[in-house]
């Protein structure tokens, strides 16, 4: 790092400052959408960077990019591999690499420096880098191994004890060492040690895949963790998903009846690269040593046993080892792809202090954290070697201070026989510890997970204080992208509890909850894409759950309810296809990736599968229509099926029409057109009552339908809007929508101008609404509007679409062009809100977007990222009153531009900066 920090200082030397223009900085460079990647296995992989400048309006017109595989090369403004040359473009996102063939195993780096509007040339960016992994199949020479233990035939013996292999391998290294790299797969999860100490900050890894498919693998760097003389490598593995239990969820799917499953398994190459340029490789094969451990029972919903009294001391160590190891055994393992793991991991994201302690009957504690979230608990005990604690986990009490698991029971098992055989009465989340009695031990699970509040401990030695637990949340560890305030506390607060759902619910898929089922439910995608973006950056996760679907893309070309599948096809169209709000997920989410991030590789990638499902569901449409959907789920109304099963058909349509046109395929985007169009004509004329406005049974949901897809006829839309308005008048102000209707409804609002509603609607305190959880004490989002202690999840994201209105709307933060490359800041202040305030961290760079009413002027400070432009919506009581910007007339600034007054608003032009604009306020 000397060495480099010295060329850094002499390539200063290199380019004098008078050859550049200090005002265009590029920043955050990034290959497939992270800083300095570790790991890639694609041949061609993209180059992304971020612009700021202190100046106005500041814009790229060239760059140029150099790619080496030393770092005094690129130090010197060389590249031995690509050296682009001054490229004529605006873009800085998502340039394919055109150089030289990569090579696997090589770390390369890479600089870029970009020319202003006015051709002045900056510096040359910081080098960034990004390290190739295994680009071919032949790269991986290690073997699958497990313990040669045979699976188990009958069901009940699958909830024996079955302790979870570990294994290891000594090597002994003589020579310096220049970098190792470890990569690994454990299925279903691992825990890699070498000499002792643990590799990496990953929980729960590799992440659920359909592993007949796919399964992935993870780069470490552990140069630091190899010595001279003896070493050794250990490998401790979990069940996961790969070798779930046949529990039958909801008394009838079992997951090991539609998944690749098997015991479990690990392939791993610890490539060790020596300063004389030499490489050595350690494979996984049978010459590696197993032994049973002491984790003697886990499963994802039912918890982890562990026996401390059974740990192999020093196993992952050089040293001497007990006598009952054997040789591992070389296995097929699953068939899928190895693909390295690229979304981000799941970490322990934050920890969680309890706030109180009850004993609700003699020896039987709970802890309240305070808060519900996923994870697992993490105990600080001393007591007798034998001794035995359990943790029960639950998101409620009952009425005498126990134990409610009724909501996070898993599949809704709740007596006997519902499970299968074998399976428990009732499938609650329970980890169990048995001390070693060897002083203070401090124990958690490590492969499974749980959603709580509450954690209840029996078998303590003694009375347990409250620092002798902790909470560790866990999650993939998404970087935060949103940030949002206001001046009504419920609104904030609520904006908070969708945060922690959101968290919850990201365990390398977006789940529906984190106890009961943890699947990756399409619906659920749906109602929150938009939320979710808003907040987090969701580029390699998305991208990750897009290639779910596609590694369960149905025979005959449906989409799944669920990606990973598991069984579960309720009112689909057929083939095991999900219902079509369900199956909108791939396509939707394929759609947010373009217009959040720019991201045209998706929709090549995945065109020619989406081409086969929308064929498929041609195939299945009757008449143009559909009639069976789950439909508006958890709505209050009865739900308008049929409407909305043809809906989201002619949403499908709409994005391959689209698709097609950004991809050039014009006769298919025609021909889609068409066919939309014909969609479109046969759902007005079979759901709509011409002359009344009403759509289907005329329901919220029935007339946000109509108006999101925008469907009424041009004359009648102002009457369809009203049958809404009545509907809302008759709920009192209430919403009474479900899981799609609920996120429609705010973009419904926003595009017609009509913020007042949706406050009305996000404000209510009393049932139903965000609201009424907030006042009964919740911390989490609930599953369904009314409070259940028996049945329904207190801990859902469906009904977090309302986050995305805060943005939207509140904020103002849109996107005019794919990758937010135009800008729309339009905040809408409505009810008795007098401030907000807040920012987006784009793909170009942060957008901000705060705004006051006070002393009888409304003031809104915005910041546009460099590169960018941005039309800025200032709601005026005229379309003749004076705007101000910095204090001065708007009209005198020589870089806003006025283009026009709509709905309420002086519409400006601006480009990148910060802005302050001001003008007087009723």
């Amino acid at each position: 790092m000397k060495k480099i920090f010295a060329l850094i200082f002499t390539a200063a030397l290199l380019f004098p400052a008078a050859a550049i223009c200090a005002d265009l900085l590029t920043d955050k460079l990034t290959c497939e959408y992270i800083e300095n990647p570790l790991g890639i296995d694609t041949a061609i992989p993209r180059l992304s960077w971020t612009l700021r400048a202190d100046e106005r309006g500041a814009k790229q017109s060239a760059y140029e990019i150099i790619i080496s595989d030393n770092a005094t090369g690129i130090l010197a403004g060389k590249g031995n591999y690509w050296e682009s040359g001054k490229v004529v473009s605006n873009q800085s996102l998502h340039i394919n690499y055109q150089g030289k063939l990569l090579k696997s195993f090589i770390r390369y780096y890479w600089s870029v420096r970009v020319y202003d509007q006015d051709g002045k040339v900056s510096a040359w960016s910081k080098p960034a880098w990004f390290e190739t992994a295994m680009l071919n199949p032949s790269d991986w020479q290690a073997k699958w191994i497990g313990d040669g233990s045979k699976q188990f035939e009958r069901e009940e013996d699958f909830y024996k004890t079955d302790p979870s292999p570990l294994f290891r391998k000594k090597f002994k290294i003589n020579k310096k060492v220049k970098s190792a790299r470890l990569y690994v797969s454990g299925l279903g999860y691992y825990e890699a040690y070498v000499n002792g100490q643990k590799i990496g900050d990953h929980m729960l890894d590799p992440g659920w895949t359909a592993y007949q498919k796919q399964a992935f693998y993870v780069v470490y760097d552990v140069t630091g963790h190899i010595k001279k003389g003896e070493n050794a490598a250990g490998i401790m593995l979990g069940k996961g998903w790969y070798d779930a239990l046949p529990l039958r969820l909801f008394g009838k799917f079992n997951l090991r009846d539609v998944q690749w499953t098997g015991r479990p398994v690990v392939k791993s190459q610890l490539r060790i690269q020596y300063e004389d340029g030499s490489v050595e490789t350690i494979l996984t094969d049978k010459s590696w040593q197993t032994a049973p451990g002491p984790v003697v029972k886990n499963s994802v919903y039912l918890g982890e046993d562990y026996d401390a009294r059974l740990e192999k001391r020093g196993w992952n160590m050089a040293g001497k080892i007990s006598a009952d190891w054997k040789n591992a055994t070389e296995s097929d393992g699953p068939p899928g792809i190895l693909s390295v793991q690229m979304q981000p991991a799941i970490r322990v994201t934050k920890i969680v202090k309890p706030v109180k302690i009850t004993e609700s009957k003699p020896g039987v504690f709970i802890f309240d954290m305070g808060q519900n979230f996923a994870g697992v608990a993490r105990i600080h005990v001393n007591g007798p070697e034998g001794t035995k604690i359990s943790l029960r986990y639950g998101e409620d009490l009952n009425r005498d201070g126990s134990l409610n698991i009724l909501t996070t029971v898993a599949g809704q098992i709740k007596q006997k026989g519902t499970g299968g055989p074998g399976a428990p009465d009732v499938a609650w989340q329970q980890d169990n510890y048995i001390l070693k009695g060897e002083g203070k031990e401090t124990w958690n699970p490590r492969f499974t997970f749980h959603g709580f509040r509450y954690v209840e401990v029996s078998g303590w030695p003694g009375k347990p204080m409250l620092d002798d637990l902790e909470g560790l949340r866990l999650n993939s560890d998404l970087t935060s992208s949103g940030e949002f305030s206001s001046s009504n506390a419920m609104i904030n607060r609520i904006n908070e509890m969708a945060q922690w759902t959101f968290l919850s619910n990201v365990f390398s898929v977006q789940s529906d909850c984190p106890a009961r089922e943890k699947f990756g439910y399409g619906g659920d995608i749906v109602a929150t894409a938009e939320s979710f973006l808003y907040n987090f950056d969701m580029a390699n996760f998305y991208r990750k759950a897009v290639q779910d679907f596609v590694n369960d893309q149905r025979p005959q070309g449906g989409m799944t309810e669920t990606a990973p599948y598991v069984g579960i096809a309720d009112r689909g169209p057929g083939d095991d296809s999900g219902p079509l709000g369900w199956q909108l997920a791939y396509p939707y989410m394929i759609k947010q990736l373009y217009d959040f991030y720019g991201d045209k590789r998706v929709l090549e990638e995945n065109y020619d599968v989406f081409h086969k499902q929308i064929e498929f569901l041609i195939g299945k449409a009757d008449g143009n229509l559909f009639y069976h959907d789950i439909s508006d789920h958890e709505s209050l109304d009865t739900k308008p099926e049929a409407f909305s099963a043809s809906s989201f058909y002619y949403h499908h349509l709409k994005l391959m029409t689209e698709f097609a046109g950004i991809l050039g395929k014009s006769s298919d985007s025609l021909k889609y057109a068409k066919l939309t169009d014909r969609v479109k004509k046969a759902i007005v004329e079979k759901f709509y009552v011409p002359g009344a406005g009403r759509f289907d049974n005329a329901t919220q949901a029935a007339q946000i339908f109509a108006l999101y897809y925008d469907l009424a006829p041009t004359t009648e839309k102002e009457v369809v809007f009203g049958v809404l308005e009545k509907e809302i008048e008759r709920k009192n102000g209430h919403l009474s929508t479900g899981i799609f209707s609920t996120k429609m409804m705010f973009d419904v609002f926003r595009n017609k101008n009509r913020n007042d509603i949706a406050y009305q609607i996000a404000n209510q305190k009393d049932f139903p609404g965000w609201g009424h959880m907030v006042e009964s004490g919740a911390t989490t989002l609930w599953e369904t509007w009314a409070y259940s202690d028996g049945i329904y999840s207190h801990n859902h994201p469906m009904f977090g679409s309302v986050i995305e209105w805060f943005y939207r709307s509140l904020l103002g933060i849109n996107s005019l062009s794919a990758g937010f490359e135009k800008i729309q800041i339009r905040p809408v202040p409505a009810g008795d809100l007098t401030w907000a305030k807040g920012s987006y961290l784009s793909i170009r760079g942060r957008i901000g977007s705060s705004w006051k009413v006070e002393n009888g002027q409304f003031k809104l400070d915005i910041s546009i990222p460099a590169n960018c432009t941005s039309e800025i919506w200032i709601p005026v009581q005229n379309r003749d009153q004076l705007v101000l910007e910095n204090n001065k007339s708007v009209k005198k600034s020589d870089v806003i531009r006025y283009l026009r007054f709509e709905n309420g608003s002086q519409v400006y032009e601006v480009g990148s900066g910060n802005y302050s604009f001001s003008i007087r306020w009723k």
